[in-house]
């Protein structure tokens, strides 16, 4: 049987809902966590070898999996892009992209040792200072944006947790 849209008893949006038993389908946003890892006043950097934007730079990131907190999927994603293991992270940015229907948590933590390796969704992975940050290669203007608040932060001497709407795709 077909879904088709139409508003739910006690609902104040259109959605989509099987004729037949009635199950409504729900389009939410999805989360994705990432976390930027640490090392030495550096940090760790996935050239991408996946579309969208394969061949840019960016921080370990994906979506979260069934089960785990936003912490765990920050861990995992980083450890299965960059194999390395970050410890004590902390909330960095959450970014609200609703144009794409996303909502992105950003961590940051130190590694737990100097050791990285490239993960199966990465070309390439290498350590940058600061002041080297290859910015006209960055995958995505969310990952542009969160790179410079925390180069801000650094600049500063403090780290706030950062929020934000990124109403369009511009940087």
């Amino acid at each position: 049987m077909p879904v088709t849209q139409r508003m739910p008893a006690g609902d104040n949006r259109l959605r989509f809902v099987c004729g037949a038993c009635q199950t409504i389908h729900y389009q939410n946003p999805k989360i994705v966590t990432g976390c930027i890892p640490e090392w030495d006043g550096q940090i760790l950097l996935c050239r991408r070898a996946i579309e969208p934007r394969s061949g840019f730079w960016t921080f370990p990131a994906g979506f979260m999996e069934i089960g785990e907190s936003t912490e765990q999927a920050a861990m995992r994603e980083t450890l299965e892009e960059a194999q390395t293991h970050v410890e004590q992270i902390a909330l960095f940015a959450v970014f609200s992209l609703p144009y794409i229907g996303q909502t992105h948590l950003v961590f940051r933590g130190p590694m737990r040792t100097s050791a990285f390796g490239v993960g199966e969704e990465s070309l390439e992975v290498q350590l940058f200072a600061l002041s080297a940050i290859p910015w006209d290669t960055i995958a995505f203007p969310v990952v542009k944006d969160v790179l410079r608040r925390y180069v801000d932060d650094v600049a500063r001497g403090a780290f706030q947790v950062h929020v934000a709407t990124l109403l369009d795709r511009l940087p």
